[in-house]
């Protein structure tokens, strides 16, 4: 089982917000600059609430689709590795916003930017690693949100304070972490699947 620590390092890792900077920026764009973090408080809100039920119910889903521990392991080392390897080498800024007009509700800040499948996967994975936890686990899930809802709210400050180059140089770096856990994750879910 993850402790407390590891577990919300890995989700604050998986949920990007330092990533999510430029594209939260180039979404609320055009929302006056005392609504966004409004706006960010809500969208942050919704996406807490959504892993939120995917970490108590995402048990029952997984048995619903006959899934063992050790395939959602295998799959949580695979997801967070890709996610990871974004991390380091990130897609152009282009492909990452799309433009918008209104003012975004739940897509796509919320979902899929903070709770998109990786991060309901990693929170499926915790709660099957360790069901008489749930509540370490929410805690933990917790954390990581006020953590993002932080770093996102400051998104403007953040960005004239480090600059692009700096935003950039310390998602790789996270990155890099992120990567020794996936392997990590992976390899337990191996020795899981081959009783090693």
């Amino acid at each position: 089982m993850m402790s407390l620590y590891s577990a919300t390092i890995t989700l604050a890792l998986v949920m990007d917000p330092l990533g999510n900077i430029p594209v939260f920026l180039a979404v609320l764009n055009n929302v006056d600059p005392k609504r966004r973090k409004l706006l960010v408080l809500r969208e942050t809100f919704i996406a807490f609430l959504i892993l939120t039920a995917f970490l108590f119910f995402g048990k029952n889903i997984l048995e619903g689709m006959s899934i063992s521990e050790p395939a959602l392991g295998i799959a949580g080392g695979i997801i967070l590795f890709l996610i990871a390897l974004r991390m380091i080498f990130p897609p152009d800024e282009e492909q990452k916003v799309s433009k918008t007009t209104t003012e975004p509700f739940i897509v796509p800040l919320a979902v899929p930017l903070i709770a998109g499948p990786s991060t309901m996967a990693v929170v499926m994975l915790l709660a099957n690693q360790a069901p008489q936890h749930l509540g370490l686990c929410l805690l933990a899930l917790f954390i990581a949100s006020l953590f993002c809802t932080a770093i996102l709210v400051f998104a403007d400050f953040l960005r004239k304070i480090l600059g692009d180059r700096g935003i950039t140089a310390i998602e790789r770096l996270m990155g890099m972490i992120l990567t020794t856990m996936a392997v990590q994750m992976f390899l337990t879910g191996i020795s899981a699947f081959f009783h090693i």
